[in-house]
């Protein structure tokens, strides 16, 4: 498996973020923006949103036009299960999990179905500005 880090250094790589809102106290809000801002292709996970920053949001994962390279998780842990499920069903294993968003049985889900993923680590500050 590939560093998921480096994943990051594709200039083909996109992003799902899940959580993204365009309510700025939350990192849901912060870490979209930034990776926009970036020049990454990145896509809005929310089922309660229509639009996050003026971009289309996508209500589940496999509303997304293409299999995104990361799923980039910025919810709380009770959700971040049933988001690892759906990764899961769909094929996406390359899963970044912020800060917060990690509990010890969804560390176990991602060891035990063999995912590519980095937790407790920030995605802000592991990406660079495209080029």
């Amino acid at each position: 498996m590939k560093d998921i880090t480096k994943l990051l250094d594709e200039p083909e790589s996109t992003i799902a973020i899940v959580g993204a809102t365009d309510n700025p106290s939350k990192y849901g809000y912060v870490v979209y923006r930034d990776l926009k801002r970036k020049g990454f292709t990145v896509y809005p996970v929310n089922p309660n949103r229509s639009s996050v920053d003026g971009d289309k949001t996508f209500k589940r994962l496999g509303d997304i036009p293409e299999q995104p390279t990361i799923v980039n998780v910025v919810v709380p842990p009770e959700v971040t299960s049933n988001i690892l499920q759906q990764c899961l069903d769909l094929g996406l294993m390359n899963v970044w999990l912020q800060p917060g968003a990690e509990s010890p049985e969804n560390m176990s889900f991602l060891q035990r179905h063999d995912f590519n993923y980095l937790a407790n680590a920030c995605i802000m500050v592991q990406s660079r500005l495209k080029t």
